[in-house]
């Protein structure tokens, strides 16, 4: 099985899944909680792993588990705007995780390639400045309402229908108002978003093409350090998540993930060229396998 295709936007050769590396600059993330609130140390994990090979940095200024603690706009600005402008200074493509329309304004304000929103975009006053844009929008699907984190479940039978059906409603509404689709990311969420059944994220991983086929549009998967993985190997710790999320990475690019969100670039990025060594000698034999993993 080939490793997902697209042709996207914003000049990204699609030949394989490109990488966005996630730089959480919060006190509370699940995983990083802290190590890179500061400003040089969030710039510092960007430029590393912008040199590993991501294609996209990921900013996250607030943290979105249920356990997390409530963080005033004008903080999560400021978390994001000196990281934005060195990037920017880069040329690197930057894209905000946030789910406020304040800090998606902003975004959007200070060009950026791409945002994430959890929710998938619900709130129509942000609509006029998504239609004058031309970001892509990474929506992404979650059992949650728009203000309230909860803990939910959903069963496991259902999670791609669900999933498709979210995604079909959200799509109608940002097109009403006059957003393309084809600027459009789908999510299917992860983890907690699909409910606290570890069996709920990987029935999604399951249907990633039975999703990009109802929907037509690329899709990004975000399992990196995620509770489900450690619910499944019995790992109590997510910094010694990697071996089981690399497998679900490289799992989600076999079945035509289109962008994969991790911490972890570096491995990743050797995942995927083994995976394009493999495959090239597979299609066209064994001379052409140096090349093909060096795209």
């Amino acid at each position: 099985m080939s490793v997902g295709v697209y042709w996207g936007e914003n000049n990204l050769d699609m030949s394989s899944p490109r990488l966005f590396g996630i730089v959480n600059i919060t006190e509370d993330s699940f995983s990083d909680g802290g190590r890179f609130l500061d400003r040089q140390a969030a710039i510092a994990q960007a430029d590393k792993l912008l040199e590993a090979g991501a294609d996209v940095i990921d900013l996250g200024a607030i943290a979105s588990n249920p356990d997390s603690a409530s963080v005033p706009i004008n903080i999560e600005i400021e978390r994001l705007e000196p990281v934005i402008s060195h990037l920017h200074a880069r040329g690197a493509r930057v894209s905000v995780d946030s789910f406020r329309t304040e800090a998606q304004l902003y975004a959007l304000a200070r060009g950026v390639a791409f945002l994430n929103d959890i929710h998938g975009f619900p709130h129509e006053a942000v609509y006029p400045a998504l239609a004058a844009s031309s970001c892509r929008l990474i929506a992404m699907h979650s059992l949650h309402g728009p203000n309230h984190i909860t803990r939910a479940d959903i069963p496991v039978q259902d999670v791609v229908d669900t999933i498709i059906r979210f995604f079909e409603d959200r799509l109608a509404a940002l097109e009403a108002a006059g957003i393309s689709r084809r600027r459009v990311i789908v999510d299917p969420g992860m983890g907690f978003f699909l409910g606290s059944n570890p069996y709920a994220s990987f029935a999604a991983l399951a249907g990633i093409d039975r999703i990009k086929r109802a929907l037509d549009l690329p899709l990004l998967v975000s399992v990196s350090r995620k509770s489900f993985l450690r619910n499944v190997t019995g790992q109590s710790d997510s910094a010694r998540t990697g071996p089981a999320t690399l497998a679900a990475e490289i799992y989600a690019a076999l079945r035509g993930a289109d962008f994969i969100r991790t911490h972890d670039v570096a491995a990743l990025a050797d995942a995927m060229k083994v995976l394009r060594a493999a495959e090239s000698a597979e299609l066209t034999g064994w001379r052409n396998i140096s090349a093909a993993a060096n795209r």
